[in-house]
């Protein structure tokens, strides 16, 4: 049963595209405690949202250190990764839907989460193109960052600042102030 999951777990990190035996190292030890394990809740694991904010931690220091080629790649790991974690609570959402209300808003919290994210990640990479002086990189990242956010959102209203700062738009969105009424 051990090597059936362990073959599973390899499975999983061949299939992120994400290197690592750290979950498969904690599992053993767990078992021999005789704790259950949940291998994807685990710090070394690749497949939850603590590992993506590992990777945006490790992005903003190489971005600060102006090693911006190793921030771009870590925010494109972290990106990719919110991603399919964003469209796997997605499936898993709707294939409980009717059956258990729990698992649906459990699955909806976690994508939102995820795509939240995300929206954070594409502002960070948006900044790298733009150091980079490739503007025209950033503007389909911001963008995106609106839609799934949109202008009242924080993230939004920085990322379509950012879009008028580049050109790209010209009106200026003076967002109500936050607790407002319309």
């Amino acid at each position: 049963m051990l090597r059936l999951n362990a073959l599973r777990a390899t499975a999983l990190v061949g299939l992120l595209g994400m290197g690592g035996t750290t979950a498969l190292a904690l599992a053993p030890s767990a078992l021999a405690q005789g704790e259950p394990t949940k291998a994807l809740e685990g710090a070394g694991s690749p497949f939850n949202l603590a590992a993506v904010n590992t990777l945006l931690i490790r992005g903003d220091a190489a971005a600060a250190s102006g090693n911006l080629n190793e921030a771009r790649r870590l925010y494109d790991q972290a990106r990719d990764a919110c991603r399919r974690l964003s469209g796997f609570y997605r499936d898993l959402s709707g294939s409980f839907r009717g059956l258990d209300a729990r698992i649906p808003r459990e699955m909806d919290s976690k994508g939102r989460e995820a795509i939240e994210t995300m929206a954070r990640t594409n502002l960070r990479l948006a900044a790298v193109f733009r150091r980079q002086n490739q503007p025209e990189v950033a503007v389909p990242l911001l963008v995106e960052v609106i839609k799934v956010m949109t202008p009242t959102n924080e993230d939004g209203r920085k990322a379509y600042q950012q879009l008028v700062e580049l050109g790209f738009a010209t009106t200026p969105y003076n967002a109500p102030a936050a607790g407002g009424g319309s």
